[in-house]
């Protein structure tokens, strides 16, 4: 018996951007379609919902979606199944076509990679739309694309979807627009684009509060040699990857401190409200993995959930810790993009994977809201490259080809193999030995701006951030920190002043390093622009962004002396 044909009046409420989008695809009516959308925005319930209306007007008799993954795929045919779609999510290459039970099926990049005729010739057989679901990943590999090519040319519609940025790499995306800019290189073109800043402000998704730990860590080089660094100051490539690397070590200090202030967070979220509210801790290879997970269980007396790969078990793991009240969760990559816990609010950011693909693809598992208020926390390294990152989470950034490359961060494509093997990379390994690590709260960056002084892990100072109320708006939030930012500028200079009024019997202090400059002008210029903020109600992220537009440079977390005192001059003029 034929699968019936999907019911529109029984389809949950779209989302204004979902209903705004929808609008925009039926009046193109184009072949091709592709919508950007922020992670936990609903791009999956957009997509089917276009499924549903070509179904029902039979521009189209059959649906196939391509997915990254084998777990994603059963959340494709669950979330369909949910709105009366039936997709295939055991299909295999070896059958050719799905029963007739089923609107169409489920398969992954790889599957098409491995038969694409196959799948041109189910896509021939009759009218086909096709949902190519994290569309970026149909550029992984020249097999892949051309595979995606091949097998979907011939279907009547093609709907892209993303919620991350574009690829880094010069490999063109199947069915993705790209336009010649002004520069000479080519972009890519969305048709719908729903950024993080609007869905925040539509109360779409969650506030997210990065807190940054820095710390002093200390490591043996293969050639003997013993050196030491402080997380976060300015230092070059090669001594920021082997200290970030220190930092992550198991056996040392700074990841128990880090996971301690994690599951105090956690604590403070649950008796706030969120009661079933979950922790991810992403690693970066398996031995790394379990070994967080057995500090995860010194620290809070409970076992941490485990999910290394995709393989046989690891889907149901991630289905049982969704629908549970275990407090953590580690993995490796099952959970790096598209997997739906709503419950997740607390993170652990324990790998030194830093492309800005991989970054916004970790930090989307936790923003996805259920109701008003909810907040989510991510702790990560005290790295200028990170930071970064965390401070242009509103960027929207399109797939550029052509543009020069700059490695930033760690070896990514040493990286990307550790994280594609789930292995720890020997390469990596056999150039220095760990030693030591400490770690201390370095400052709190939201909405762009970073508040906080340092504290030492353990202490109250910490404590009066890892408290912070578990149910509030973005705006509350950002006058939150504003005001205890103030608070403590204001303890300490009471402090300066009381040290100031006493007998000069004293031998006068230390001038500051370049590091103690940086972070002295870093939240000067916060100040400034939580000030302007105010004065203007224009978001903490938009001043930021005018400043570097004005005055060039990189974010505040990565800027020089120079450029930060340059900023600082240019924000009292405006």
């Amino acid at each position: 018996m034929a699968a019936r044909t999907p019911t529109l009046e029984t389809f949950p409420p779209l989302r204004a951007w979902q209903r705004k989008a929808l609008v925009e695809y039926l009046r193109r009516r184009t072949d091709d379609f592709t919508a950007v959308a922020t992670p936990g925005a609903g791009k999956t319930t957009f997509a089917l919902r276009i499924a549903a209306e070509l179904l029902a007007d039979g521009t189209v008799e059959a649906v196939t979606v391509v997915a990254p993954t084998e777990h994603l795929k059963t959340q494709w045919a669950g979330a369909a199944a949910r709105v009366g779609i039936q997709l295939d999510a055991a299909f295999r290459n070896a059958d050719l076509h799905s029963s007739a039970d089923f609107h169409g099926a489920v398969v992954t990049y790889a599957q098409v990679g491995m038969a694409p005729q196959v799948h041109r010739r189910r896509t021939m057989t009759r009218r086909t739309l096709v949902i190519l679901d994290e569309i970026h990943h149909a550029g992984d590999s020249r097999t892949w694309g051309d595979g995606v090519k091949a097998a979907f040319e011939p279907a009547v519609r093609r709907l892209m979807l993303t919620g991350t940025p574009f690829r880094s790499d010069d490999n063109p995306i199947p069915f993705v627009s790209y336009e010649r800019g002004g520069d000479g290189l080519l972009r890519s073109r969305a048709d719908s684009v729903y950024g993080y800043s609007e869905a925040l402000r539509e109360g779409v998704v969650r506030p997210v509060l990065f807190l940054a730990y820095s710390g002093e860590t200390r490591w043996r080089t293969n050639a003997g040699d013993e050196l030491a660094a402080r997380l976060g100051e300015p230092m070059t490539q090669d001594l920021i990857a082997q200290a970030w690397r220190t930092a992550l070590d198991p056996a040392g200090d700074w990841m128990p401190q880090v996971l301690r202030a994690a599951d105090a967070r956690l604590t403070v979220l649950r008796n706030a409200g969120m009661a079933d509210a979950g922790g991810l801790v992403i690693a970066s290879d398996q031995q790394s993995a379990r070994s967080y997970a057995r500090l995860i269980e010194q620290v809070t007396g409970e076992k941490a959930g485990v999910v290394l790969s995709d393989d046989v078990g690891a889907s149901a793991r991630i289905a049982t810790f969704a629908a549970s009240e275990q407090r953590w969760l580690v993995a490796v990559r099952m959970v790096s993009e598209g997997v739906d816990i709503p419950r997740l609010a607390v993170g652990v950011y324990a790998t030194s994977a830093s492309t800005p693909l991989y970054f916004a693809q970790a930090i989307g598992r936790f923003v996805r809201a259920r109701r008003p208020g909810e907040t989510a926390s991510v702790f990560l390294p005290s790295v200028p490259h990170l930071l970064g990152l965390a401070s242009e989470m509103e960027a929207e950034r399109d797939h550029v080809l052509g543009k020069p490359k700059d490695k930033e961060g760690f070896d990514d494509d040493l990286l990307e193999r550790a994280q594609r093997d789930d292995q720890a990379c020997g390469e990596l390994e056999k150039r220095f030995t760990a030693l030591s690590a400490t770690a201390e709260l370095d400052q709190l960056i939201f909405d762009g701006t970073s508040f906080g002084t340092a504290a030492q892990s353990g202490t109250p100072e910490e404590e009066e951030y890892l408290g912070l109320p578990g149910l509030l708006t973005a705006d509350q939030v950002s006058l939150l920190l504003t005001r205890r930012q103030a608070e403590q500028l204001a303890t300490q200079r009471r402090r300066a002043a009381t040290r100031a009024a006493e007998p000069a019997a004293e031998a006068p202090a230390a001038p500051m390093n370049a590091g103690q400059r940086r972070v002295a002008l870093r939240r000067q210029l916060n100040a400034l622009v939580a000030a302007r903020h105010h004065r203007t109600g224009q978001p903490h992220g938009k001043i930021h962004a005018e400043l570097r537009r004005l005055c060039g440079g990189p974010p505040s977390a990565q800027a020089t002396i120079e450029q930060l005192e340059e900023r600082i001059a240019t924000v009292q003029t405006l």
